[in-house]
């Protein structure tokens, strides 16, 4: 098999998308996409990611492959979970300290910085509407950054976003709890619990 079918291969795999990190680990020369691109087997959607023609394009993995380092929390989040049926106008991502923004910024994420010791608690990974796995905060991680926003979260969001929560099956009451104590959000949390259970 030749180094363009192995990279056919790979994207057919992964619901039709590679990216420039995926051939890497597989030991494949990124300069191999030229030929692929030429030929329209590949189409470039962002800065190192490649779809294949008949593939819709996700927003999701192009802002997970140009940002890294981003994991996709707020309402973002919710709409990953199913907690929320409003679509996001902007994309909401979270940075380590230090991270910079500029770049996010100019595509239009709203992005967000928090602190190094917080960054990765509540981590994990879901697929995107079109079927590609993305990084995102876990629903009890979500529910509590929202309780804490800056400027508030919108009632009705966070409320509907709560009860969804609590009808699911996969929900975790004390992991919820936990990270409300951890994120000084249990003030905020009690009263949608009170209701809710």
């Amino acid at each position: 098999m030749g180094v363009s079918e192995q990279i056919l291969q790979l994207a057919a795999q992964n619901n039709g998308v590679v990216t420039t990190a995926c051939l890497t680990a597989q030991g494949i020369h990124r300069g191999n996409l030229k030929t692929l691109l030429n030929a329209g087997k590949l189409e470039q959607t962002a800065r190192g990611v490649y779809i294949l023609p008949e593939v819709w394009e996700d927003e999701f993995i192009n802002l997970q492959a140009r940002f890294r380092k981003g994991i996709f929390s707020h309402e973002t989040a919710l709409f990953l979970w199913d907690l929320t049926d409003l679509t996001p106008h902007r994309y909401s991502m979270t940075f380590p300290q230090g991270y910079n923004l500029t770049n996010a910024k100019k595509e239009r994420v709203d992005a967000r910085i928090v602190k190094n010791q917080w960054y990765a608690i509540g981590k994990t990974s879901i697929l995107s509407p079109a079927g590609h796995s993305v990084d995102v905060y876990s629903m009890e991680r979500t529910l509590c950054d929202l309780l804490r926003k800056r400027g508030g979260a919108d009632k009705a969001i966070l409320t509907q976003a709560f009860k969804r929560y609590v009808a699911r099956k996969d929900k975790n009451i004390p992991l919820l709890s936990e990270y409300a104590q951890m994120f000084s959000a249990a003030l905020s949390l009690r009263p949608y619990l009170e209701v809710l259970l």
